[in-house]
């Protein structure tokens, strides 16, 4: 099988050109090839395939073997993937994924992508979609309790759940410990992504992520827009245009209150080319 290595701000998927066909197991491969001392070393993978309802289909799946709905991250290496891979030569692309119809805006320079733009859609509010076990209309600023200490969030969805928080110094956090607790709350029956946010100023703040199935990540695209939407809602920015910046890089958001829509423009970038016997999947899961 043949695949290739890209990663958006650090956030590093396998991806695989299946127009074609799959010939293997997705879940299996992603967590053999996820691994970091035995595989290729990856947030998951995901496969390029082809679709009835749009110009392609995204599949991503997780390090654990998880299916997952969306990666915005994600899709922006598949943008580019599939334009310089000549898949297309299309600017403006559109891509089914479990999340929706995603619209690409690819900017091209000298026959390479150097930005991609998103429309990420509109974020969801209501506890009941998210999902998030809540009696109120919006989970904002609310506290729960992990870890034996009290937290104020504020739960999004881009596809995915998202839990936002605040901190003073993202850090200083020990994530390997206090993500799990988050990601296996019992108020999100369906696992969460949790966003640890420092305000930097009034249109900046960093975050740190803990992804379902995959633990810390460099990036996180549909967690950068769930905190832009949660820092405008909790009053952290004063703008609607947000720069959030993560271990692997900074993205730009964008959400337009009028459409309720929010748009994410960030880099995506070629790593290397491999082969890998699938045969050997099985010893190693």
């Amino acid at each position: 099988m043949k695949f290739t290595k890209m990663h958006g701000i650090g956030n590093d998927y396998i991806y695989v050109n299946c127009m074609n066909g799959i010939g293997f197991d997705p879940e299996k491969v992603s967590i053999a090839l996820s691994d970091r001392h035995f595989g290729v070393g990856s947030d998951g993978m995901i496969l390029i395939c082809p679709s009835d309802k749009a110009d392609f289909r995204m599949r991503m799946f997780n390090a654990d073997g998880s299916e997952g709905k969306m990666c915005g991250n994600g899709i922006r290496c598949f943008s580019k993937y599939v334009y310089c891979k000549g898949l297309t030569d299309k600017t403006e692309i559109k891509i089914e994924t479990l999340a929706g119809i995603k619209t690409a805006w690819l900017t091209v320079s000298g026959g390479d992508v150097t930005a991609v733009r998103v429309d990420m859609g509109s974020p969801v509010l209501d506890p009941k979609l998210i999902p998030v076990i809540f009696d109120g209309e919006r989970m904002v600023n609310q506290p729960i309790e992990a870890d034996g200490k009290l937290w104020n969030v504020t739960a999004v969805s881009m596809g995915n759940p998202h839990c936002v928080t605040y901190v003073d110094d993202v850090d200083s956090l020990d994530l390997e410990k206090i993500g799990r607790k988050f990601e296996n709350h019992p108020l999100f029956p369906e696992r969460v992504n949790t966003e640890f946010v420092q305000p930097i100023d009034g249109d900046t703040v960093k975050m740190r992520v803990w992804e379902r199935g995959s633990g810390e990540t460099w990036a996180c695209g549909t967690g950068a827009c769930a905190v832009a939407v949660a820092s405008v809602l909790n009053g952290i920015v004063n703008s609607d245009n947000v720069t959030v910046m993560l271990r692997g890089g900074d993205l730009r958001i964008e959400w337009d209150r009028i459409r309720n829509t929010v748009f994410m423009t960030g880099p995506a970038t070629f790593v290397y080319e491999g082969e890998t016997d699938t045969s050997a999947f099985s010893k190693l899961t």
